[in-house]
């Protein structure tokens, strides 16, 4: 084809495109959340008014010709049918693996509203990750899907066209979607941080309500304690039960005190 291209793929970070004078090159790389594999999918290709090839030392570009083979057959064959068809096998699963990942969403939300801290909120953070990786991969697919609606080199057809504005609008809704998950994680962080200060805000209610009860029964053991000869009572023979009695008193009726202002 005459166009120069860098061969090497091991440096692919992005999936981009760049117009030349006679040709449009660039690479793809597809994280793993959406190719499903254990490294991320990287492969270079060019292409021109003859045709597009790609540059892979892996088998990643030809299993998607290949798929595309199996299950998709053209009344009017064309380059930008096939090109749309081959953007299309890259993000084919991605709706069902945002709803897979949603699932997962609603679980440790019902997780966080049990139990807190029993609550698998870690997950939630991988999946944070995962939905912010899509999300860059379906900005740089959106750069992409311009490049080729805008037809710089006159490479496609103008009827031909819709084919890129149809990919463009799905990689919209498939960023809205990833946007809404990102979301739905960072309220189920405030959620689970909301639920444990709850837990300890219920904690120190018990704690200062035992101290406040305990606070006036220290003060009479303290004063009776002390064992001087003319304190009050203390020759008594009711002496002690009144001590006792005043201390159930104290007791109970902070308990009450605490229930009429729904403190317990």
């Amino acid at each position: 084809m005459g166009i120069d291209l860098d061969m090497e793929n091991e440096n692919i970070l992005t999936t981009k495109a760049e117009v030349n004078f006679d040709s449009l090159t660039g690479t793809f790389c597809i994280p793993v959340q959406s190719a499903c594999t254990d490294e991320p999918e990287c492969f270079s290709f060019a292409l021109d008014e003859t045709g597009i090839i790609f540059i892979d030392k892996t088998d990643s570009a030809l299993n998607l010709v290949k798929r595309i083979q199996r299950n998709k057959k053209w009344r009017k064959p064309s380059l930008e049918r096939f090109l749309y068809d081959f953007l299309e096998q890259i993000i084919h699963n991605d709706l069902r693996i945002m709803q897979r990942y949603e699932l997962e969403l609603d679980g440790i939300e019902k997780e966080i509203m049990t139990d807190a801290e029993d609550a698998h909120i870690q997950r939630n953070n991988e999946i944070r990750g995962d939905i912010r990786d899509l999300r860059i991969h379906y900005e740089q697919l959106q750069d992409l899907g311009q490049e080729l609606e805008e037809n710089e080199n006159g490479f496609f057809e103008e009827d031909n066209l819709r084919y890129f504005h149809m990919f463009s609008s799905r990689v919209d809704r498939l960023y809205d979607a990833a946007t809404h998950l990102r979301d739905y994680t960072i309220q189920l962080n405030d959620l689970y941080q909301s639920q444990l200060d709850v837990k300890q805000n219920r904690i120190m209610t018990v704690l200062t309500v035992v101290t406040t009860i305990f606070m006036p029964l220290t003060l009479i053991a303290g004063w009776y304690g002390m064992n001087f000869k003319y304190m009050p009572e203390l020759n008594s023979k009711i002496g002690y039960p009144v001590v006792i009695g005043l201390s159930l008193l104290i007791v109970i009726g902070s308990l009450t005190f605490f229930k009429i202002k729904k403190i317990l």
